[in-house]
């Protein structure tokens, strides 16, 4: 039983998966939006949210606050500075004013493939 475990597994090893969420919160952050399957989006919504809230409240705080919260999401992006770049320099400023919910799921159907449900997940526009 997985009782109080977080996260979901994806069906990959843990280095696939964390992999894998720095790519695609990092895609999110560059295209703005991004389609891929029910499961994935739900798994990483919740993490590039709060990346884009720890962005948010930099804004109003001192240059070592800045520099912190730069450190923290570049950490949890590995190696993708222009994600981070856009991060804070585009995306947080647009969301200054918003108490969350800065990401859409759209449901696209079924793949043909596998039956997989693929969503459209994407920034929310004011």
């Amino acid at each position: 039983m997985r009782h109080h475990v977080a996260g979901k597994k994806l069906n990959r090893s843990s280095d696939a998966r964390k992999c894998l969420r720095r790519t695609m919160i990092a895609q999110l952050y560059d295209h703005e939006r991004i389609k891929t399957t029910r499961a994935k989006a739900q798994a990483f919504r919740g993490e590039a949210e709060k990346l884009i809230t720890i962005a948010r409240n930099s804004i109003d705080g001192t240059d070592i606050d800045k520099v912190n919260a730069r450190r923290m999401v570049a950490k949890r992006l590995g190696g993708q500075p222009e994600a981070v770049r856009k991060l804070f320099d585009d995306i947080s400023l647009r969301y200054k004013d918003r108490n969350g919910g800065y990401t859409r799921m759209i449901k696209l159907g079924m793949r043909q493939g596998d039956a997989a449900e693929i969503v459209l997940l994407e920034l929310v526009e004011e």
